[in-house]
């Protein structure tokens, strides 16, 4: 008998994007005219095109696999060396990161998932709330926690709550956990953290012999240089932390698919008879086994984002998107709605009016404005009352939505 993984049953809605789809269509077949107007704020899916170095570097990486001298086939599971090095020498310059250490892949969506192939079974892991959805649910089905209470939270996990009340910023844990979920800038909420505080988190986890995982997928979006880029700005992190990018949100891979994630040599876990075993290795297997690596040409197109001809174009991205989001900031605080994020990361976090949560808040967005937004509580119990607006579209979209936000609220 070929038996299930019965973890999987335990999600008991579906996943959030897959569900705000399927109300949609829902909206769209019961009201085709209204539904052409339709635009989506939901999903941090980019709408500019892929930077011309980008393009450029893609193209020519095609006409080198049409010739039989430059023609490549399988390339090293790891990352061209090529990419790697250009991650190392500009995104960890200084910062003593090598590009052996450095593994391309094909999204940190996949490798905040995957990443759970290493660790053992039985360990206390620790996430924000609200939270990106796919920490939680990759924990759920490897069988990492138990069933789901009425406000979706699952037994086995250590929820840090994020709320107004404490500027959305998670206590650390009241109690020894062994990994650590951190996204910063933070999605939803758009919050970031100083030097000082993940310095804190750092040496949590290094006296409770406990990983960071620590997601950094919108550092790009970051306004003030004192902010840190990367969790291996912070003394001793090295030692404690793995960190995963992407191209996505910078260079506009979204649909490229193209990221990468660090796991430094020095990082350690520990068997169950108490041997430290290197992280590194782990994952070097891990990756060479289940992964093939990511084409040549999109790997030459990742590597031309960091010529000076990509860093201005990614410059410009993100200018764009930053624009968007003061506009979404603006608009939802003129039609005087309590607004958060939208300084350093291109989401808005938005309360909910009185009386409405957060799924009413989308279904009133959708019906009335033809809008669509992400509910808060499709983040975690923390995120009911408040929903997401995504800064990721056209200007002029944008621009027509802040007039339908004054049109509903105003």
């Amino acid at each position: 008998m070929a038996r299930v993984n019965e973890n999987f049953l335990k999600l008991k809605a579906g996943y959030l994007f897959p569900e705000i789809s399927r109300r949609v269509s829902a909206y769209t077949d019961a009201e085709p005219e209204k539904a052409k107007k339709l635009i989506r704020c939901g999903i941090g899916d980019v709408t500019e095109p892929l930077p011309l170095a980008a393009r450029s570097a893609m193209k020519e990486g095609v006409d080198e696999l049409g010739a039989r001298e430059s023609f490549r086939g399988y390339g090293p599971e790891q990352g061209y060396e090529f990419l790697r090095k250009a991650i190392a020498e500009n995104s960890y310059h200084g910062l003593g990161i090598e590009a052996g250490e450095i593994f391309v892949s094909d999204g940190s969506k996949c490798d905040t998932g995957n990443i759970l192939d290493i660790f053992g079974d039985g360990l206390k892991i620790a996430i924000t709330d609200p939270v990106y959805p796919v920490y939680v649910d990759t924990n759920v089905m490897a069988g990492n926690t138990g069933e789901a209470n009425e406000a979706g939270q699952f037994d086995g996990l250590v929820y840090l709550p994020c709320t107004a009340e404490n500027d959305f910023t998670p206590a650390l844990p009241s109690e020894p956990v062994d990994l650590i979920y951190l996204c910063y800038p933070n999605n939803p909420t758009g919050t970031v953290a100083t030097k000082e505080e993940l310095q804190c988190w750092v040496d949590y986890a290094r006296e409770n012999d406990a990983v960071i995982l620590y997601d950094s997928a919108y550092e790009a979006y970051l306004q003030d240089p004192e902010l840190p880029r990367s969790i291996y700005e912070i003394e001793g992190a090295k030692e404690c932390a793995i960190e995963f990018r992407s191209f996505s949100k910078n260079g506009g891979f979204t649909g490229t698919r193209c990221a990468f994630i660090v796991v430094p040599k020095a990082l350690t876990g520990a068997t169950e008879s108490g041997e430290r075993i290197a992280l590194h290795g782990l994952w070097a297997r891990r990756h060479s086994t289940k992964f093939n690596g990511v084409s040549y040409p999109v790997q030459r197109a990742a590597e031309a984002l960091y010529s000076v001809e990509g860093k201005m174009q990614i410059k410009k991205l993100v200018e764009h998107y930053m624009g968007n989001a003061a506009l979404l900031k603006a608009a939802c605080e003129k039609c005087h709605l309590t607004v958060y994020g939208g300084e350093h990361s291109p989401y808005v976090w938005v309360k909910c009016p009185e009386g409405v949560d957060s799924w009413g808040m989308f279904d009133k967005m959708l019906q009335d404005a033809q809008v669509v937004v992400t509910p808060g509580a499709g983040f975690g119990a923390a995120g009911e009352g408040y929903f997401r607006i995504s800064a990721f579209n056209t200007r002029e979209n944008v621009e027509e939505v802040c007039l339908r936000i004054a049109q509903v609220f105003g």
